[in-house]
């Protein structure tokens, strides 16, 4: 398990080449036993190479960008890159016009000297939580990988190149989940900032008003760093906090609902821990999730914003679109424009609330999903599909709604099933999440 900044100073002190880890990584894609061609849409190994030298003769020369100039980065499907298209986990779009510039946050990525390896698989337009993508294959979680069980989405290949050592940070997205879930069923760490902190320009949307950019990789301090290129910020001085009196919020009602077994024990296991480390656990009721279940009744702004680009694609290649995507981008398709004007109404009034409601507590803490990695046969039907779509969702997609940052944690122990600890902060309140985030990452490991 390599982090950021343990290859950083590997680098730094002349122990590994950044060719040594570009090649390392494109082994591991190309392995004939492992995910690599589930898991990448795309590969850039030549140019990966020749950055990966051009790095190494910086570096040599006192030269290098940064720190992690020359580390290897894995990129969802859903970003431009120049002189690609932007497919986003899609066929309809694989002979789309290439993207003129790169989206922002790759430039910023480039400038840091980290080097895109490739675009990783997704589900068809980030519209599902499971990950499952008929078109390029579907990644397998690590656990129990015979048995092939679903990756999470929608950034699954993020997830599992980091989870199989073919990156040290990958770029995901997430509009209800889609760092986080995928990072709860490969056990690796997945972050979801405020969504205004980080620029959307220049990434394919599901929609505007949810969609939020963040890392998944080993550790919170490797998501800390990514996050604040990704910001624009400096570079974050990490210090734990101390988990001494802190107020945890564990929600008793919605989030706790109809959890396996297993995610029930290893959510449980965490609080323990974490109050022998002195942490406060409260127990408290959100009653207000019941009025989001309600606005998002209809399909809510993701189908709404979501028919709103892809219509124009729908009234001509409906047939080329995974029917389980389309039927939910299809939702929007009669939701009435003073529907959606009354929706952004009444998601500041609950936000406005949900403030209220927290004010007196330091963070929340949640299962990141009720479920363990469901088997990919087991989803065949359209009715296992949706169900476990919708509980895998279930959790996270609340934070999206609140405007809030939130991460999730490996909780679980080590041959046991993955199971995710979410922690969500306050509105912009990144620095202090990543701070307790940090904190409680010491604790469970």
């Amino acid at each position: 398990m390599r982090t950021l900044h343990d290859t950083a100073a590997a680098l730094a002190e002349g122990r590994v080449t950044s060719r040594q880890l570009i090649e390392e990584s494109l082994a591991a894609i190309a392995d004939p036993n492992g995910e690599g061609s589930r898991t990448f849409i795309k590969v850039h190994a030549d140019q990966a190479r020749t950055m990966a030298d051009a790095a190494d003769a910086l570096r040599k020369a006192g030269r290098a960008p940064g720190p992690f100039a020359g580390i290897p980065l894995s990129v969802k499907d859903l970003f431009d890159l120049q002189g690609e298209p932007t497919p986003a986990g899609s066929k309809v779009l694989a002979d789309a016009p290439p993207a003129a510039a790169n989206a922002p946050l790759i430039q910023r990525m480039l400038e840091a000297g980290f080097i895109p390896v490739g675009r990783t698989n997704m589900t068809e337009f980030a519209y599902s939580g499971l990950g499952i993508n008929p078109h390029y294959g579907t990644p397998r979680s690590p656990y129990d990988r015979s048995s092939g069980r679903i990756p999470g989405g929608s950034s699954s290949g993020a997830a599992v190149s980091i989870a199989d050592g073919m990156a040290i940070v990958a770029l995901g997205t997430d509009t209800g989940g889609s760092c986080r879930i995928p990072a709860a069923m490969c056990g690796v760490v997945g972050y979801k900032p405020t969504a205004r902190r980080v620029p959307i320009t220049g990434v394919l949307p599901l929609s505007t008003s949810l969609d939020s950019i963040g890392p998944l990789a080993n550790t919170v301090a490797c998501c800390a760093a990514t996050d604040a290129i990704l910001a624009g910020l400096p570079q974050p001085n990490l210090t734990p906090a101390s988990l001494s009196g802190l107020r945890i919020a564990v929600p008793q009602n919605f989030f706790l609902d109809g959890l396996d077994g297993a995610v029930a024990s290893a959510f449980e296991s965490a609080l323990k821990k974490l109050s022998a480390a002195g942490a406060k656990i409260m127990q408290m009721r959100l009653p207000l999730v019941d009025d989001i279940n309600a606005a998002n009744a209809a399909g809510g702004f993701s189908a709404a914003e979501a028919y709103t680009w892809h219509r124009h694609l729908l009234a001509t290649k409906a047939d080329q679109y995974d029917p389980r995507v389309s039927v939910r981008i299809l939702r929007g398709q009669n939701f009435p424009a003073a529907d959606y004007i009354d929706l952004l109404a009444i998601r500041a009034d609950i936000i406005r609330r949900a403030n209220e409601a927290t004010a007196d507590y330091d963070i929340l803490a949640t299962p990141t999903c009720p479920l363990i990695p469901p088997r990919i046969a087991d989803l065949a039907t359209d009715d296992a599909y949706a169900k476990a779509n919708l509980a895998q969702l279930r959790n996270p997609a609340i934070f999206n709604f609140l405007d809030r940052c939130s991460i999730s944690l490996p909780c679980h122990r080590q041959g046991e099933a993955p199971v995710g600890l979410m922690l969500s902060g306050e509105t912009m309140q990144d620095a202090r999440l990543f701070r307790i985030a940090a904190a409680v990452e010491s604790i469970l490991s």
